[in-house]
């Protein structure tokens, strides 16, 4: 029986960048921030951690400093996803060489692969590698979805062991629960639908707003987990309005200007992102304060 890379939480990091690079420096402080309040993965080069305007040499070092620094405290986990299949599967392998515990595999977006090519793609990128795989369902940015059938005839493969799921449709994630085995696990996508998500059998979520609050995403998921459900919805209640600024604008806009606010040296956004609006701006000012993250003006 395959079992989950973790449960919990993993957190999807930020990537701090300097004008020429990395801030090593800073990612590290970051890490220890995660370690310390209890963060039970760290998913590293995704979307939240800007990979898609990193270089090839860039996402290979970041995947190397986050393995070697957290030496084996919680999973390091690599998104190595890519449209082309031969460059996922190289930078998959890559990922592996430079450490990483696991992979996380964004469907090909732009392509518009079918139910066909999206199984021949992630079954080709599986043949090749030794880590356990995590499918990325996120519709609204690739434009296609994994349907539930798909993900039963994936789930087959040994390397494949579950997905993040952030389509949104709750639907589908019961039918896939329904059509797969035990061992093909779910994790939320949206940190707003984990406690749902959890209901349905998911084992936690890969979050963006654990950036700024990971002790309180990690006892989010661990209610779950307990089947405390009613404690878990008042959590996930509380945090509603936090989740929802931290995707005022496209992620990572809103969380990597948070800490930016609180002090994290996350940098500049890489183009095609750039600051927020005057009026997200003040917005995710005024969430953090509201958490108590930042004092009253």
């Amino acid at each position: 029986m395959k079992q989950p890379i973790f449960t919990g939480c993993g957190t999807a990091i930020a990537t701090p960048f300097t004008k020429d690079g990395i801030n090593f420096d800073a990612l590290g402080q970051l890490l220890d921030f995660q370690l310390e309040n209890g963060t039970d993965a760290i998913v590293t080069c995704g979307t939240t951690g800007e990979a898609s305007t990193m270089t090839p040499r860039e996402r290979t070092e970041v995947i190397a400093f986050c393995a070697e620094h957290v030496n084996g405290r919680v999973p390091v986990i690599a998104g190595s996803g890519s449209n082309s299949t031969e460059v996922a599967l190289s930078l998959s392998k890559e990922a592996e060489k430079a450490g990483a515990d696991g992979l996380l595999l964004v469907t090909p977006y732009y392509n518009k692969a079918s139910q066909a090519g999206l199984i021949r793609h992630y079954q080709t990128i599986a043949d090749a590698v030794s880590s356990p795989c995590i499918l990325y369902n996120v519709p609204s940015r690739t434009g296609i979805t994994i349907a539930p059938e798909t993900y039963a005839e994936l789930a087959k493969h040994p390397n494949i062991i579950g997905t993040k799921e952030a389509s949104g449709n709750l639907g589908n994630i019961q039918r896939t629960r329904n059509l797969c085995l035990e061992d093909f696990y779910i994790w939320s996508g949206n940190d707003d639908e984990t406690v749902p998500i959890c209901a349905l059998g998911g084992v936690g979520v890969i979050s963006v707003a654990a950036n700024v609050l990971p002790a309180e995403m990690h006892t989010l998921a661990q209610l779950c987990l307990g089947n405390d459900f009613a404690e878990a919805g008042k959590l996930q209640l509380y945090l509603k309005e936090f989740c929802d600024a931290m995707f005022c604008e496209v992620n990572p806009i809103p969380v990597k200007t948070a800490l930016n606010l609180l002090g994290w040296e996350m940098g500049e956004l890489r183009l095609p992102l750039c600051l927020p609006s005057e009026a997200n701006l003040n917005r995710i000012r005024r969430t953090l304060v509201k958490y108590a993250l930042l004092p009253a003006e």
